[in-house]
């Protein structure tokens, strides 16, 4: 037998709901912003934005281990804000523009006021007037 859970709140208040998606999404983009947090992976997309880039020669550019690079760009890979690809014995690093378009839209959307924003919600509840 299959049992179905309905929240009952998602459709007593659909803004509240329409709100939850959208925190949802906001969640997506954390591990992002964890990711940018950082100098070197901030300087890495920038050496990037120029256009594919062999790891040893990402390496170069900075005074940090192998290991240490590669950390750094596992925590690039693994948000998808960069994508990698073997190439013989090398792995080659480029800017993954789809993610990047994404997020720029993202952060439009969360800096924009819009119907459906949870800023009205805080005004209508203002306690300080």
């Amino acid at each position: 037998m299959l049992a179905i859970i309905i929240n009952i709140e998602d459709f007593l208040y659909p803004l509240n709901y329409e709100r939850s998606l959208v925190m949802g999404i906001q969640k997506e983009y954390v591990s992002i912003f964890k990711a940018l947090a950082d100098e070197t992976r901030m300087k890495i997309l920038e050496m990037l934005s120029c256009g594919e880039m062999c790891a040893c020669d990402i390496l170069e550019s900075f005074n940090i281990t192998q290991p240490t690079l590669s950390y750094h760009l596992k925590a690039l890979t693994d948000c998808r804000l960069i994508n990698s690809r073997k190439d013989g014995s090398w792995m080659r690093y480029s800017i993954n523009a789809e993610k990047v378009a994404a997020i720029s839209q993202f952060w439009s959307e969360i800096t924009t006021d819009r119907e459906n924003c949870i800023c009205k919600e805080c005004k209508d509840q203002n306690k300080c007037e």
